[in-house]
């Protein structure tokens, strides 16, 4: 079994909280295909995810919400 800290994941992402927040939501992204079309083989989707955000195979971009204006 693999291991992957927030430490590796926050030398990609630029800190911890942002880095389990971005795999968080691949591995959810992960979770809607059907098993039979990953190619994740017995890892975990969570596991799955943080392995590419730590090798850089994750792209993303940051979206900053606007506030509803009362």
């Amino acid at each position: 079994m693999k291991i992957y800290t927030p430490v590796d994941a926050a030398r990609k992402a630029g800190n911890k909280y942002l880095g389990v927040l971005v795999a968080a939501k691949f591995a959810r992204y992960l979770n809607e295909f059907p098993r039979d079309h990953l190619d994740t083989g017995d890892e975990k989707l969570t596991t799955t995810a943080l392995e590419s955000l730590t090798f850089g195979g994750l792209e993303y971009k940051m979206i900053r919400r606007r506030r509803p204006e009362a």
